[in-house]
């Protein structure tokens, strides 16, 4: 059975400056906590990544506290990190941060070229208190004007297991007490991920997958990016530190490893407010697609997706069936649920609706389109205890249009009884015909993908149809894996 997450535990705060300058903490949440004290963490910067653009992109989220300057310049309470992302001014944090706050105008602190740091006013432009996302915008623009800044680029897709990953922050030496002119401390935090767990950063909001890398996540630093050493992209925002001990690396060292929100649930509320950002080249796993012919089609392909955590109440498994229209900006306009039962239909939709995708395109132009979104959960039995395989019915033809409709599904099978358990997430391609044209992997974890793929090539669709003609299509497939609870008909 697993252990449910450990409640949250954020510290409550009182309206008063007095009381916010007390609360220096990251933030605790369900499953991930805030290090109450520790030693300053490493500074010395990780090969291959341009440290004096990471140092100019981030910048303290802080309270100006004085409206006069002394002699050590202004003073101002500190609360966490945040970065740019493009050059209009727009940075990325996390809303605990915020929260901290209460209500006051939040500032960053920027460096100048030339003179001493200044404050710039950061207004909340969106929010995203499900998965701890936020976006601020610098007001005035600092690239406009004098201040040293730059900006990160983002890095959509999920790093993997095993994967180098870089925490970056900045903070001031005296965070309850701090002057503008005083020094402040860059911090780098090399680690590699380690796991991913899903979590309720709040009581009763969605889940969210968090992403555990093995290193001690330091005070002052949620907020701040975690970037891949591999793309050199924000693959993250910093959270805290995991709570859950049964799920560190029995290798590790480290008793309680940090954990990062996705920069995928930033890049998805980007999308919604139609705000730029700047990605890295490999910006999508899923690049050999068919390619944009002036008078062809090609489907929506995947950007930034997430899986759906296995529901915890269940024991035998379950399959989802969705229809998924993406719009001419590849953001997810309308979702319906085909087949599918609770409480798996709840975590799929709650998932779908945080992906992006690049949109189809039909003669050189963004055009709206359906997919097919298969959520798969097999039944956590070897051998299972009833077929694998699920058949459809294809149902009476349709004047609108849809996307292609699964006739067939298979259940991979669990490889061995030490596997482990994930998500593993295909993206195919179906022809008018209903054939499957090809099929490429988004998100991995061996051995589980090479069983994910076996299963795959076994599925049968009805081709999409556009006004009642069949035409070629995609489909997003989605299948989580939970470590088996019986492993042989002897143990059962």
């Amino acid at each position: 059975m697993r252990q449910p997450c450990m409640t949250p535990n954020r510290q409550m705060l009182v309206a008063t400056l007095s009381a916010l300058a007390c609360a220096l903490s990251l933030g605790t949440t369900q499953g991930a906590r805030a290090q109450e004290s520790g030693p300053p963490s490493e500074t010395k910067p990780a090969a291959h990544i341009d440290d004096r653009a990471l140092g100019a992109a981030l910048c303290p989220i802080v309270y100006q506290v004085d409206r006069a300057p002394s002699a050590h310049g202004y003073r101002y309470l500190f609360y966490g990190n945040a970065f740019f992302i493009n050059k209009d001014g727009y940075l990325l944090t996390a809303t605990h941060v915020l929260s901290q706050l209460h209500g006051v105008q939040p500032y960053v602190l920027l460096r100048a070229r030339t003179g001493p740091p200044s404050f710039v006013q950061a207004n909340v432009v969106a929010l995203d208190r499900d998965h701890d996302i936020a976006i601020l915008r610098a007001t005035p623009n600092p690239f406009d004007a004098n201040s040293a800044v730059s900006i990160l680029q983002l890095a959509p897709g999920s790093p993997t297991h095993g994967s180098s990953v870089l925490a970056a922050a900045v903070r001031p030496i005296k965070p309850r007490n701090s002057y503008t002119l005083d020094p402040a401390i860059e911090e780098r935090l090399p680690g590699e991920v380690t796991n991913f767990e899903f979590s309720q950063l709040e009581k009763g909001r969605a889940d969210t997958e968090l992403v555990l890398f093995s290193h001690t996540v330091q005070p002052g630093q949620s907020g701040g990016p975690v970037i891949s050493l591999d793309s050199k992209g924000v693959v993250g925002l910093v959270e805290g530190d995991w709570l859950r001990s049964d799920v560190a690396d029995a290798a590790s060292t480290t008793e309680h490893p940090g954990a990062f929100v996705p920069v995928h649930y930033a890049i998805a509320l980007l999308q919604q407010r139609g705000i730029s950002w700047n990605a890295v080249s490999e910006n999508s796993r899923v690049t050999q697609q068919t390619p944009d012919r002036p008078e062809g089609f090609s489907p929506p392909t995947p950007l930034s997706l997430v899986p759906a955590p296995y529901p915890v109440q269940s024991l035998f498994g379950g399959e989802v069936l969705l229809d998924v229209l993406v719009g001419r900006a590849g953001a997810v306009s309308n979702i319906k649920v085909v087949r599918g039962e609770q409480p798996f239909v709840e975590k799929t939709l709650a998932a779908v609706h945080t992906w992006t995708l690049s949109p189809a395109r039909s003669a050189g132009q963004a055009v709206e389109a359906h997919i097919a979104v298969v959520f798969q959960f097999p039944q956590p039995y070897i051998p299972p205890r009833s077929s694998t395989v699920h058949r459809y019915d294809e149902g009476p033809s349709s004047t609108t249009s849809r996307a292609a409709l699964p006739l067939t599904t298979v259940e991979p099978e669990y490889p061995s009884a030490d596997s482990g358990e994930g998500s593993v997430i295909l993206y195919e391609t179906i022809d008018h015909q209903g054939n499957i044209t090809s099929v490429q992997t988004v998100r991995s974890i061996e051995p589980l993908t090479a069983a994910t793929l076996a299963a795959a090539h076994e599925w049968r669709f009805a081709p999409a149809e556009s006004s009642g003609t069949p035409i070629d299509s995609a489909a997003v497939i989605v299948v989580t894996f939970r470590r088996p609870l019986v492993t042989s008909h002897s143990s059962q």
